[in-house]
């Protein structure tokens, strides 16, 4: 192939998280390291960078100053009980030894690593993923970086560049690897091409030679083509509109090229999706959508407008649960309906990009949100979200809720069924509430770091708390729970186990570890957590292995 030639001890392919965490661990161990990134040079870190930044740790200091003992042994069966792994034990191998490997090493392979680095996170661990009926997380494990997910890559970055070795790295932004240079059953490098001349009549193609190749490159979730021909039957079949929180480039290239090669690509139907997607207002790709924090004292109504059911869906227990009951319903879309003192105290986006007092780590604004309420989001979600109605009073929602979607599929005396009876509920006092979504309001208010977040009993027709506020939200994809098949050492595996001599795959493109090492669900942090993980267990064998 003629064009560019490149050479290092070792290519990684992909520059996110946990590409980035292979370059400096390799660059610290004496390799010279050649980094492939698709994207541009602004946008290097990938999905991590626009991330919250929570990531699940076990037995740290922020949890005992709380009061909370927490074991990998705990961890450990919290991961495997709410993963819900298949009964093939051969093909379970693997992501169970990681999901072991992770509880074990998170507090130093990936906590003190990074606060090694700089890296900080809030004094108050969240409790995420609780589980509909236990099950989740025992315990609150969930710690936020005090930056985002943007400190988090940014923090990193910096360090890669400002290496003592950083002559020893070569970085090549908008270079497109399409597939794998083999010689004598060994991967010895790739190939690809720079995207800036695509379609141009000097397209540059390039080559790259390494005995060590890591494909760090995402997961599928970034294709809505592909993630729609991977529909998990749990979900019945894909929603018309899907929408896409995940990497643009995010599209598993790379994983078929791994498979061309005999390695095994496994659980792409398992999915981490959100039920409570938004149009993006400002849209950077097709289909961009936003996951919002859904509040938890909203009533979530089916297209129709009726309370989904039996139990009704709050979040904070089971994500997986929450897209699997909107995904039954014959349209596969939601509504949340609240009013204006619940969404100031508990409506929130996911993300660096709608979170700027934890992300630019201003600490007034961070107490002024909390206490006061999110004013400045949702003065911005009601001007701008083109999902997002609000009224004065309940028949005006209505409409307005039937002519944002075009139809009059939402019932005025239906909705307003549903919430009376609610506000009702809440009338009777706390002593008498036999409401599921009441009790588990309850049960979340017992930590301090959901009570700051979450209301005391507001009902929903409340002349106080006006206005009214409609929220019709999507399924989004996200991340990929499964993917390339690899052992404790990251070393890509083939359909009888044997590794692919030269080859490794880390962070989502591994399904953070052994092609699905969450199983069904996460506990979730596991994901930047899986990236920095797997990429330092690559790194020391390579090393060790050179």
């Amino acid at each position: 192939m003629s064009g560019k030639h490149y050479a290092a001890d070792s290519i990684i392919v992909g520059g996110g998280l946990a590409g980035i965490v292979a370059a400096q661990e390799l660059l610290s161990r004496g390799r010279s390291v050649l980094l492939l990134d698709r994207d541009g040079e602004e946008n290097l870190g990938g999905l991590a960078r626009e991330s919250f930044g929570g990531i699940l740790v076990v037995g740290t200091p922020e949890q005992r100053r709380f009061g909370i003992s927490d074991t990998p042994g705990l961890a450990l069966a919290d991961w495997l009980s709410f993963g819900a792994f298949g009964q093939d034990e051969q093909s379970e191998y693997w992501p169970r030894l990681w999901a072991e490997a992770y509880v074990c090493e998170s507090r130093d392979m990936i906590y003190d690593w990074l606060r090694a680095r700089g890296v900080r996170f809030l004094p108050m661990p969240l409790w995420v993923e609780r589980g509909l009926h236990g099950g989740g997380n025992s315990l609150p494990r969930w710690h936020v970086v005090w930056g985002t997910g943007q400190h988090l890559a940014s923090t990193l970055i910096r360090h890669l560049l400002n290496h003592p070795r950083r002559d020893a790295l070569t970085v090549c932004f908008d270079h497109k690897v399409v597939g794998l240079e083999w010689r004598d059953g060994c991967v010895v490098g790739c190939h690809g091409v720079d995207i800036r001349n695509v379609g141009l009549p000097d397209a540059t193609t390039f080559t790259a030679r390494a005995p060590h190749v890591i494909v760090a490159a995402g997961g599928i979730n970034g294709d809505l083509d592909r993630v729609r021909s991977h529909w998990h039957p749990d979900w019945s079949g894909p929603p018309a509109i899907l929408l896409n929180g995940s990497h643009r480039f995010a599209d598993g290239l790379m994983h078929d090229a791994v498979a061309r090669g005999g390695g095994v690509v496994a659980n792409l139907d398992r999915m981490w999706n959100y039920a409570a997607g938004v149009r993006h207002w400002r849209p950077r790709k097709p289909g961009h959508g936003l996951s919002l924090v859904p509040p938890k004292s909203a009533l979530w109504l089916n297209w129709r407008g009726e309370r989904i059911g039996p139990s009704p869906l709050v979040s904070g227990f089971d994500t997986r649960d929450l897209v699997t009951q909107i995904c039954r319903q014959d349209r596969q879309y939601s509504w949340q309906v609240m009013n204006r003192a619940i969404a100031l105290k508990e409506l929130a986006v996911s993300g660096a990009e709608f979170n700027p007092a934890i992300r630019d780590r201003n600490a007034f604004a961070f107490l002024r949100d909390a206490l006061l309420g999110n004013r400045w989001l949702l003065r911005e979600m009601t001007e701008q979200c083109p999902d997002m109605v609000t009224a004065r009073s309940l028949p005006e929602l209505v409409a307005k809720m039937n002519a944002l979607q075009g139809d009059d599929a939402v019932e005025p005396a239906v909705v307003r069924d549903a919430i009376e009876r609610y506000d009702s509920e809440i009338r009777r006092g706390p002593r008498f509430h036999n409401d599921e979504q009441l009790r588990r309001i309850a049960h979340l208010r017992l930590w301090r770091g959901d009570r700051l977040r979450t209301c005391r009993f507001q009902p929903i027709l409340d002349p106080d708390a006006m206005p009214l506020i409609a929220i019709r939200e999507f399924i989004i994809s996200r991340k990929s729970l499964g993917g390339i098949r690899t052992d404790l050492d990251s070393r890509v595996l083939t359909a009888d186990g044997t590794p692919v001599p030269g080859l490794y795959a880390i962070g989502e493109a591994a399904g953070f570890g052994g092609g699905g090492a969450n199983g069904l669900r996460s506990l979730e942090g596991t994901f930047l957590g899986g990236c920095v993980l797997t990429a330092r267990h690559a790194a020391a064998f390579i090393a060790a292995h050179c």
